[in-house]
């Protein structure tokens, strides 16, 4: 196996290029593992840690645009403002040392249907900017996963940033594992309130071949929640919503769960991300009024 280490991104997109099958490690949290147990062999690996933009973020307007190389550690500590679902999300990744090595743009490039990551990247709508000796492009992160670890990624191109837009109300995550911390997710849930649109975001992750948004929950909640007076939230609009959210998804049974238990978790999950983010946004009206 061929280790390759570029110094500039120039450098990795021509070496990328040059070697299609060269597996891009950043963090290494899901590519070591991989190697050690033998699951998979590319025949090079493309180290981008001497990249340095790549572990920065900046301002783009009203979307925050997250390198591929910046670590977990760094939304949760700089970016929990901004992007609040994303850091909870962040904060429940591995352990701390995981957190400081394992990146966004890592989570993105396994495209497994367990990242953590991929929940608040759908439910903030956020995109993907991928790029290639022949040109750059940003594909929606509902377009970029297409089956179980296998992305829109063409086998020349390399992650190079997620655009995520700054949050506009308040925005939640939880998930489900069989224990509390260093876990691979049975399912997972997020949800994004966004007053300005008067419109709601959704991610599922682990309850289906891809990740997920609930489309039909998004289009009833956004219809039912009282925006305007911040009233309390109906027990029966809650309910719907975590049933709708549990239909949209497709899971199956294995070795960490049921396909029951996983709809059963979601509606769960669903009911309780919604009351935690409705009574947030209450209180902020409270305090504006």
């Amino acid at each position: 196996m061929d280790f390759l280490r570029p110094a500039t991104w120039a450098e990795a997109l021509a070496l990328k290029a040059e070697h299609p099958g060269a597996r891009p490690i950043a963090g290494g949290t899901d590519v070591m593992v991989e190697l050690n147990f033998d699951r998979s062999r590319p025949p090079a690996l493309l180290d981008l840690t001497a990249i340095r933009e790549l572990a920065t973020w900046e301002r783009d307007g009203d979307r925050i645009r997250i390198g591929a190389g910046l670590p977990y550690a760094r939304i949760i500590d700089e970016l929990g403002g901004a992007l609040p679902g994303l850091a909870i999300a962040s904060r429940t990744v591995g352990s701390p040392q995981i957190r400081n090595r394992g990146t966004v743009g890592g989570n993105l490039g396994s495209a497994s249907p367990a990242g953590d990551a991929h929940p608040p990247l759908l439910a903030s709508d956020a995109s993907v900017e991928v790029e290639s000796v022949r040109g750059s492009r940003v594909l929606p992160v509902v377009a970029f996963f297409l089956r179980p670890k296998v992305s829109a990624l063409e086998p020349d191109e390399l992650i190079r940033a997620v655009r995520v837009p700054r949050a506009d109300g308040p925005q939640q995550f939880a998930k489900i594992g069989t224990r509390n911390a260093m876990v691979i997710a049975v399912c997972s849930f997020a949800v994004a309130l966004r007053p300005s649109e008067r419109r709601v975001g959704t991610g599922i992750g682990s309850a289906a071949p891809t990740p997920l948004r609930a489309r039909d929950a998004e289009g009833f909640l956004a219809a039912e929640l009282d925006w305007d007076g911040a009233g309390p939230l109906d027990d029966g609009v809650a309910r719907r919503f975590g049933e709708l959210v549990a239909a949209a998804a497709n899971p199956i049974d294995d070795v960490r769960g049921t396909a029951g238990y996983r709809r059963h978790a979601l509606s769960v999950m669903a009911r309780r991300t919604l009351g935690w983010t409705w009574a947030e946004y209450r209180k902020g009206a409270a305090e504006c009024a």
